[in-house]
């Protein structure tokens, strides 16, 4: 709990206005127990979803406004209503209700457990978002064939490791980005499979050098491990197919560039034709978060 409030509190919307944060968290904490049901959230844009208590995928946007300020910030200034964005990894649908109800652009959402992509498309119907998303209830990996994946773990469950047991475990159908996106030109791709990043990038190959694609936020937080993995090849991958890493500032809309991946979000935000997208954030509509401005 005192790391949760301490994240609340030193979150960027949150830390010059304390008092009101910790004001809203207990309010939720009050109303969703006393409500026992799903309640509906208004969010950023016109924006919506359902929680409920517990469902930490959606409440810390409750209590922040925005969960991964400066990717999901990022997002909201980089697209536009004609791109297509790509969530691989779309858990209950933060990122695709930002992109395609928040914004306006046209998404694919891949979610592997059934009864995450469920609650997923509750999100998009509630949205009315049916007609410019599609769900597809299966993992992106290196090859098409079926995987093991945990299924009680909520945001992190993840394809089962060699060696790893786990009695509860599903059958998850698994396909590759570059078969789905063939005829398609995503702009921006987020990432967030809890360490199995390196068979998705290369099932996504073609994807990755397509002209349309200018960013990709992938979830690099040493999860990879666990499938001896090294980030350090992930690096290298998305260097060779000419993106950096890059830090965001949405305040001032500043794009500035890493050595190598972010060592302060869970995140590393990968970018080329940086001039372009550098216009992009300028020139994006301003949003209001929590009654401020970005």
């Amino acid at each position: 709990m005192l790391q949760l409030l301490k994240f609340i509190t030193s979150h960027p919307l949150n830390k010059d206005r304390k008092a009101a944060a910790l004001m809203r968290f207990a309010r939720w904490q009050i109303a969703s127990r006393l409500s026992g049901a799903d309640i509906v959230w208004e969010w950023v844009g016109g924006a919506r979803f359902f929680a409920r208590n517990g469902e930490t995928g959606l409440t810390q946007n409750i209590y922040t406004g925005l969960q991964e300020f400066q990717d999901m910030a990022y997002m909201l200034h980089v697209l536009r209503p004609s791109d297509l964005f790509v969530d691989i990894g779309a858990n209950v649908g933060s990122y695709t209700i930002l992109a395609a109800k928040g914004v306006g652009a046209s998404a694919f959402a891949f979610e592997p457990i059934p009864a995450t992509f469920a609650r997923l498309r509750e999100n998009i119907r509630l949205n009315h978002i049916e007609d410019r998303v599609v769900c597809l209830n299966v993992g992106i990996g290196e090859t098409a064939e079926t995987i093991r994946f945990t299924a009680r773990l909520d945001t992190v469950n993840h394809a089962l490791a060699d060696g790893e047991v786990d009695a509860q475990a599903i059958d998850v159908p698994v396909l590759m980005l570059d078969g789905i996106m063939q005829d398609k030109d995503p702009a921006l791709i987020k990432v967030d499979v809890e360490g199995y990043e390196t068979p998705v990038l290369k099932g996504a190959v073609a994807t990755l050098r397509k002209p349309s694609l200018h960013s990709v936020i992938i979830e690099l937080n040493g999860s990879g491990a666990r499938y001896h993995y090294r980030e350090s090849t992930i690096l290298e991958a998305m260097l060779d197919h000419g993106f950096g890493t890059f830090t965001y500032e949405p305040f001032t809309r500043s794009l500035q560039s890493l050595e190598g991946k972010s060592f302060h979000s869970g995140n590393t935000l990968f970018v080329r034709d940086v001039d372009r997208v550098r216009e992009r954030l300028r020139t994006a509509p301003r949003i209001r978060v929590l009654g401020r401005e970005l």
